[in-house]
């Protein structure tokens, strides 16, 4: 039995069209206070959270006053493999709690194994490899970037790359390339954020709408993350006068810079730290054959994955694991959680069939102006807001449209979903508030005391996400037309 219902079943009619209309304003608003968040110093759970709260109070009462024997928010229920029937609220059913035990369970595993150092000393390990060569440390360190951001999160990724990026270049005494570093890495982030369907959280939101699988986003979108990585690397060059040592005085001075590098220091245990390399490895293998799992394990999902991998690295740290759930970002589940009711109410007041007219218009135009009109229209949103809403909002329209889920009402490999996900990704290098990881590396080169606006990172990112975007348009267009 489905938990959730299409609101003309529970009322008998046709929404009012000024019931519709005071929803738009209500996520208008939403949209609005969250572009804001700095200013109302606010969290993101708090704000979507009393958003969630106001729906579910005036929506329950226009349902009284509609209709009294109907309410417009029933009761959900779930039937258990059993037969049996639990009945639950309606904003319990209409979380989706695979996205929320991706997140929890993927959070938890990374903070417990990044205490054995391992993405540290893969770091440093790549510092000693370029020989101190500014040219060759940007490609190491964009491209430990790409990996850290697919693997981990791209919050994560900045701030372990940025760090270490601070250091390196200071032992260096390459200072002067600090901004141009940390710019490109910002910019990276989001790049890597594409490259696996557990990279960012608009991939878990598009992807599990989509059906779409880990291997199947994997081998779709990593030529897409190596062309633009190296696009982007080859445009830092350019922009921030990047070059490499060309003197052997040069070279040998920054090797013998290079070899105070210690890479075993950030290894507190050796046991420890070859543990977490296997649970690592097993870990990406698991989320890869996920739906190749025997004795029926797949039906688990990849929420159960990520909760039981976790669930064995804690048991390392056994005594202290208070410490590891202190450190995960519940206000980004409690956000989560809160965006799911939020869209469900939306859902109901039929404020996504609305914008998704629009939508349906701009799909109707030819293949490759279609395609493109989405993709540069989820990037130019999600440069000014929060990208998780925009792809929330977008995937849950794209799957009741018949042009892209076809009359079988399942289609993984319809070119619009990539186009949400590239442009959900890609609009965040617009503006350093448009992704997490943009916001990390301002606060990273405000702390270095280097000199940089908003406006002035606009203006020097804007250049690279033009071109990211344009790349991203090219590729949907060939993915189209040779699959």
């Amino acid at each position: 039995m489905s938990i959730f219902f299409a609101l003309s079943d529970v009322v008998g009619h046709e929404v009012p069209g000024w019931v519709t209309g005071f929803y738009l304003l209500v996520l208008i608003g939403m949209v609005l206070c969250l572009a804001f968040e700095e200013k109302i110093h606010a969290k993101k759970s708090l704000i979507v959270g009393t958003f969630a709260g106001f729906c579910l109070v005036t929506e329950t009462v226009i349902g009284y006053f509609t209709d009294r024997a109907h309410p417009m928010l029933p009761f959900g229920s779930i039937t258990l493999p059993n037969g049996h029937e639990i009945a639950l609220p309606i904003y319990v059913p209409a979380i989706d709690w695979s996205v929320i035990t991706i997140i929890l369970g993927a959070s938890l595993f990374v903070e417990v194994t990044s205490r054995s150092g391992i993405f540290t000393w893969l770091a440093i390990k790549l510092t000693k490899q370029s020989k101190g060569d500014p040219w060759r440390l940007l490609i190491f360190y964009g491209a430990l970037t790409v990996i850290f951001s697919a693997v981990l999160n791209n919050v994560t990724a900045m701030i372990i790359v940025g760090s270490l990026t601070t250091v390196s270049l200071g032992k260096l005494e390459r200072r002067d390339l600090l901004l141009g570093f940390l710019i490109t890495e910002g910019l990276l982030t989001n790049v890597g954020g594409l490259l696996t369907l557990i990279s960012s959280v608009p991939n878990i939101i598009v992807g599990q709408a989509a059906g779409i699988g880990f291997v199947p986003f994997f081998l779709t979108s990593a030529p897409f993350v190596a062309v633009a990585t190296l696009v982007t690397l080859l445009q830092a060059r350019l922009t921030f006068g990047v070059k490499g040592l060309a003197t052997a005085d040069e070279k040998q001075l920054a090797a013998e810079l290079v070899a105070g590098f210690d890479e075993k220091e950030s290894v507190p245990s050796v046991r420890f730290f070859w543990c977490s390399v296997l649970l690592l490895l097993g870990f990406i293998v698991c989320l890869a054959g996920q739906s190749a799992l025997p004795w029926d394990l797949d039906e688990l999902g990849m929420g159960f994955v990520a909760l039981f991998f976790a669930g064995m690295a804690l048991w390392f740290y056994k005594h202290e694991v208070d410490t590891f759930y202190k450190a995960v970002d519940w206000d980004l589940l409690g956000f989560f959680a809160s965006l799911f009711v939020v869209i469900y109410v939306m859902e109901q007041a039929e404020v996504l069939a609305i914008i998704g007219e629009g939508i349906g218009a701009m799909l109707s135009l030819p293949g490759p102006a279609a395609q493109a009109s989405l993709l540069v229209s989820a990037a130019a949103a999600s440069s000014v807001t929060d990208n998780i809403p925009l792809a929330a909002v977008l995937a849950k329209i794209l799957a009741v449209n018949p042009l892209v889920v076809g009359s079988e009402g399942s289609n993984p490999g319809s070119p619009f979903w990539w186009c949400v996900i590239y442009g959900a990704n890609l609009g965040g290098n617009i503006t350093p508030i448009g992704s997490a990881s943009t916001v990390v590396a301002m606060t990273i080169i405000h702390k270095n005391r280097l000199p940089l606006t908003f406006m002035g990172f606009v203006k020097v990112a804007s250049a690279f996400a033009v071109v990211q975007i344009i790349l991203a348009i090219g590729y949907v267009w060939i993915t189209t037309l040779v699959f």
